[in-house]
């Protein structure tokens, strides 16, 4: 029988967990599968109750393997969050071969040198990329293999992350029956799909609008020159509608989903629908003119802040490419519009060009499936096990090694 190669991906968010199931056959890479579920155990991007978050993660799972007909393994993780920073590096070291022509060995040794950095005991190395190598002096290289050479150095950044934070995914992905393939962090995943290699060079933001915080990336050199997390989301769009409507919050979500308009101007005052009232068994009904005075607030600060984010980072001028937004609540009609308004620069919605999951919210899921392809980080090609395809873990010998490491140190 043919063996052909699964990537998996899981992506917990504050509103969803999501599975994706990606297929590589030669040099095409397809979603095949899909398993989504309500997050019930995260607030602001972080793990808060990890029993609800494992049941979340099981059901996304079971959906997407019914779906597909594969067990799942292990999977790749994204990871994000306010306590991700980002370090510079450098390493160097001899070309090994005797023929002095680069390889991908050296390559990997060089990098392994730059992870050699004094870290709080509190954080650990995520993942090292590198912004360029240099070859005997001559710098500007980004791959540096089959070059000649005697001296290969690398300016990188570091992505490190808190132990605490890493250990908190990392258990609640195991007790739900999977093996970590390797972390990956989300804004990196999401620039594989999210942005373009002209607009990765010139400059540009990359914002993820999720449920409950939102992060912005910025993106100069080809390279991620910053992140950092905003404590707002489309959850508070939720709320706001709530207490605007005097309903619950399943409503105010449901209403949002249907006819939420993110600019007033842009609302039709002829489209009407109906919400129950707290405390009432009664309905009321009002129009979508209504709902998008109520919105546009909200997202009006959301996009100031992403902006003031931008600013202190060092880059309000220095975006060409202007802005990229994804993320569920940027679906919304009229978004990118207000989104210009605000922040007067080109903006955009990334959408993945993939059949089934052609919306801003899996983004950062297909991300981190196309990250693990192009890195080469995906698991070994798949076997049939008891009637059934299942996935092998990946044989790569990176962040999830050392974390079974110093994980002792919590049980």
């Amino acid at each position: 029988m043919a063996k052909e190669d699964y990537i998996v991906s899981l992506d917990i968010g504050t509103s969803k967990v999501r599975v994706i199931i990606g297929e590589s056959t030669g040099n095409n890479l397809n979603i095949i599968g899909v398993g989504s579920a309500s997050s019930q155990g995260l607030r602001h991007g972080a793990i808060v109750d990890i029993d609800k978050t494992v049941d979340s993660i099981r059901e996304a799972v079971d959906h997407a393997e019914r779906m597909v007909g594969i067990r799942i393994p292990s999977a790749y993780v994204g990871i994000s969050g306010e306590h991700i920073q980002l370090h510079s590096s450098h390493g160097v070291v001899a070309v090994s071969s005797a023929d002095r022509e680069i390889t991908d060995e050296d390559i990997e040794r060089v990098l392994q040198q730059a992870r050699v950095v004094a870290l709080p005991p509190e954080r650990e190395v995520i993942d090292v990329v590198a912004k360029e190598f240099v070859v005997d002096g001559l710098r500007g290289i980004m791959d540096p293999r089959g070059m000649l050479g005697v001296r290969l150095e690398v300016d990188a950044y570091l992505i490190t992350g808190s132990r605490t934070a890493i250990h908190n995914i990392v258990r609640c992905v195991e007790r739900a029956g999977l093996e970590v393939a390797n972390l990956v962090l989300a804004p990196m995943a999401a620039s594989q799909v999210a942005l373009t290699q002209d607009e990765r060079k010139l400059g540009v933001a990359l914002v993820d609008v999720g449920a409950g915080v939102t992060s912005v990336s910025v993106f100069a050199n080809g390279v991620l020159m910053g992140t950092s997390i905003i404590p707002i989301g489309g959850d508070y769009v939720t709320q706001d509608i709530a207490i605007g409507l005097r309903t619950n919050t399943v409503a105010a979500e449901q209403v949002k989903l249907r006819h939420a308009c993110a600019m007033v101007e842009q609302a039709s005052e002829h489209e009407t629908f109906r919400v129950p009232r707290m405390g009432s068994n009664k309905e009321a009904e009002f129009t979508q003119y209504d709902l998008a005075t109520i919105i546009e607030p909200r997202m009006q600060e959301i996009f100031g802040l992403v902006r003031k984010e931008v600013e202190k980072m060092g880059y309000a001028d220095e975006l060409p490419a202007g802005y990229v937004f994804h993320g569920g609540v940027m679906s919304t009609p009229s978004a990118a519009e207000l989104a210009g308004e605000e922040l007067q620069a080109p903006v955009r919605i990334a959408v993945p060009e993939f059949l089934g999951v052609r919306d801003p919210s899996f983004v950062n899921g297909v991300g981190m499936i196309v990250y693990a392809a192009r890195t080469g980080l995906r698991p070994s090609s798949a076997d049939y096990n008891s009637g059934a395809r299942q996935v092998r873990s990946s044989n790569h010998v990176g962040v999830f090694a050392r974390i079974k490491d110093w994980l002792r140190d919590f049980v």
